[in-house]
């Protein structure tokens, strides 16, 4: 038996299942030799199933879809200028305004203006 490889990436371990696909080889067999080469982490049974059967349908990409819904960050260029012009405007607009004057979450402004512009409440 071959010592398991270590390091690999999602893609490569993809493409491996690509591969075998499409040289016929059932879905619990690819599994059984993915598991064998990088490891039993490298790629659970499910997804293995679910990967033939994107390939199968036609799927050539080995790349992430992209998802929809709320973007993972607000804390966006755009963002950071529009927090820092309304503070410019009035230094003691508190954040819970800010946050309802440019619809964004609390939390956000708050890393905008803390972490991102390097404001600090002066006494």
């Amino acid at each position: 038996m071959a010592t398991p490889i270590k390091e690999w990436s999602k893609l490569e371990v993809r493409a491996v299942v690509r591969f075998l696909f499409s040289k016929g080889i059932k879905p619990s067999e690819i599994h059984k030799q993915i598991a064998e080469t990088y490891g039993e982490g490298a790629m659970s049974r499910s997804r293995v199933y679910q990967w033939c059967t994107w390939f199968g349908e036609g799927r050539t990409s080995l790349g992430d879809e992209p998802k929809s819904g709320r973007p993972k960050t607000l804390t966006n260029e755009e963002n950071t200028t529009r927090v820092d012009e309304l503070i410019r405007c009035d230094r003691r607009m508190k954040i819970r305004k800010i946050a309802l004057k440019l619809e964004i979450p609390k939390s956000i402004v708050h890393e905008i203006v803390h972490d991102t512009l390097g404001y600090r409440k002066v006494n």
